[in-house]
């Protein structure tokens, strides 16, 4: 049965929809936070939204800039897997999420920054580096001829066999902190539940079809998703 993980498709036209749809979502990101997004969607829809405070907005789109930084490098230079189509634009469709839905309902309130901002991005940082260094690492580790073909449960993934993920939700998270709108916790929730009971079972069974034993036993001393608890 073939899955996101052992589709065999080209390596650059895949990436390159997905570099070129989420640049699209970033841009209609500034557009909303920095230009008259607000005031269109007001005259199109009949929303009640605001132009948002320019300090909060300035921050949201630091932070969704950041991850759209992070997540090319990922993709261009640590994910040497071939990516499928579906990819290609199941992925551009979920940061939508995070780049489109958690700014407009930042526009909702005109909330200046305050000092719970900086505990959220503490939180933006943590998840950064449990997604992003993790992933670094274990590309260094793979450098390593003697290491091909062996599963890697070093670094951040001692803790957790999907720390990565984890990362993911708590940056996510921290977005939908920023926003200030009970409303965005949604998108992280929502996040939550694709990995734990969608993207992680699919990824575990690919995962011990290509290790064996090896995944087994790492699976057996080793949280799921969250370090600790899950």
């Amino acid at each position: 049965m073939k899955t996101l993980y052992n589709q065999n498709t080209g390596y650059w036209y895949p990436r390159l929809t997905l570099f070129m749809l989420e640049t699209i979502i970033l841009a209609i990101a500034g557009w909303l936070l920095f230009f008259d997004g607000a005031e269109v969607l007001n005259g199109v829809f009949h929303w009640n939204l605001t132009n948002g405070d320019s300090g909060r907005n300035l921050l949201l789109f630091i932070l969704i800039l950041i991850v759209f930084v992070r997540m090319k490098f990922t993709m261009f230079f640590l994910l040497r897997r071939p990516m499928s189509w579906q990819e290609a634009f199941s992925v551009p469709t979920a940061f939508s999420l995070y780049y489109i839905v958690i700014p407009l309902l930042s526009l909702t309130h005109n909330k200046p920054l305050n000092g719970w901002d900086i505990v959220f991005v503490v939180i933006f940082v943590i998840g950064s580096l449990f997604n992003s260094h993790a992933e670094w690492l274990r590309h260094q580790w793979k450098q390593n001829p003697e290491h091909k073909g062996k599963l890697y449960t070093g670094g951040y993934f001692r803790y957790s066999i999907h720390i990565n993920y984890f990362g993911d939700v708590l940056w996510v998270l921290a977005m939908a902190f920023v926003a200030w709108n009970a409303w965005a916790l949604l998108v992280p929730l929502w996040l939550f539940c694709f990995f734990a009971f969608y993207n992680i079972p699919m990824l575990d069974k690919h995962l011990a079809e290509k290790y064996g034993d090896d995944f087994e036993r790492y699976r057996k001393k080793t949280k799921t998703f969250i370090p600790y608890f899950y």
